[in-house]
């Protein structure tokens, strides 16, 4: 059998994108019957550890240093190592790909030093300079099962037969709080709609429960779920902020409006926007001034809807995890 480990954290300040996409991983590779175990700091999340432990796989805690990283692999007899982290130790790599250990790194444009024999960016335009393999761009976006098992045959088509159905969320923390933000711009786009938005914690719920809606207007405050994917495929618009969900949101062929709340969310931000696969409102805490119109042209009109919608599903097919796990276990079988 195969051993793979993943080295990524997840926290309330650095979120839960990096621990997510390699989940998604993790399920492609034991589906081919490898055995993958997670070297990980989830800072105490407990829908975090529940991602690991529903899904049978194991769960060691984050090596601190390089010396005890290269020991972790040797204990646990890995064929391969994953590494996803924007703070970990460049040493940490290096020194397991010295110890004769094939190594992938996902990364996000900047490889921040890391050393790997397979880079992977699944961002869109992403272009790789370094490593031998080079696995660039949204044909390898690494989405979970739950989502690419919902992904539609073909093209969705809007329809104006109901009131339409919002879903709001902002990762599995919303560390910057921008679900209240958001909620109070909705208010302000004088057009009915029914709203889930999901709430992070009880202070988020509490500041959500607080906004006042608008005629026609309906906000339904949830805590976070596992069932998101199922939330999403029933929306007529989805907003969120541009990162790594942004891929899940296009493979499922949703109309989604992003904003962007940290520096490394503007190169995505703005590619997806300009290449017409979702409509931009701005930066969090300074929305663009036209966002409020943005959302209701597209809350009003299902042909906008159906055609960003269309654009971003045809950009994402979800095969992106198959083609990871293929260079991966090909790496694996070299050692």
């Amino acid at each position: 059998m195969t051993v793979i480990g993943i080295r990524c954290d997840a926290g309330t300040r650095t979120g839960v994108g990096h621990l997510i996409r390699c989940v998604a991983l993790a399920e492609e590779l034991t589906a081919r019957g490898a055995d993958v175990h997670f070297l990980a700091d989830l800072g105490g999340l407990a829908w975090a550890e529940a991602q690991l432990r529903q899904r049978g796989l194991a769960w060691h805690p984050a090596p601190f240093d390089a010396v005890g990283l290269v020991a972790a692999t040797r204990r646990l007899g890995l064929d391969a190592l994953v590494i996803d982290s924007y703070t970990l130790s460049p040493e940490q790599s290096v020194a397991v790909r010295a110890a004769g250990l094939p190594t992938l790194a996902i990364v996000d444009g900047d490889p921040r030093g890391q050393s790997a024999d397979i880079y992977v960016d699944q961002n869109l335009d992403a272009v790789l300079d370094h490593g031998d393999v080079r696995l660039a761009g949204l044909d390898y976006a690494l989405l979970r099962s739950s989502v690419r098992h919902l992904r539609p045959w073909r093209q969705p088509v809007h329809a104006a037969t109901r009131t339409p159905r919002i879903v709001a969320f902002f990762g599995g923390t919303d560390a910057f709080r921008a679900a209240p933000q958001v909620a109070r711009l909705l208010t302000e786009v004088a057009a009915p709609f029914d709203a889930t938005v999901i709430a992070a914690d009880e202070s988020l719920r509490a500041e959500l429960l607080a906004v006042r809606a608008g005629p026609g207007q309906h906000f339904e405050i949830i805590d976070p779920t596992d069932h998101l994917p199922e939330l999403l495929v029933d929306a007529d618009l989805v907003i969120s902020a541009s990162g790594t969900s942004t891929w899940e949101l296009l493979c499922l062929g949703r109309a989604a409006a992003l904003l962007w709340v940290v520096d490394n969310q503007i190169p995505g931000y703005e590619r997806t926007v300009a290449r017409g696969f979702a409509a931009g409102i701005g930066r969090l805490g300074d929305f663009d001034p036209r966002a409020a119109d943005v959302l209701r042209e597209l809350l009003t009109d299902p042909a906008a809807r159906t055609d960003l919608a269309g654009r971003g599903w045809a950009a994402v097919d979800g095969r992106g995890v198959e083609r990871v796990a293929d260079a991966l276990l090909s790496a694996s079988d070299r050692k």
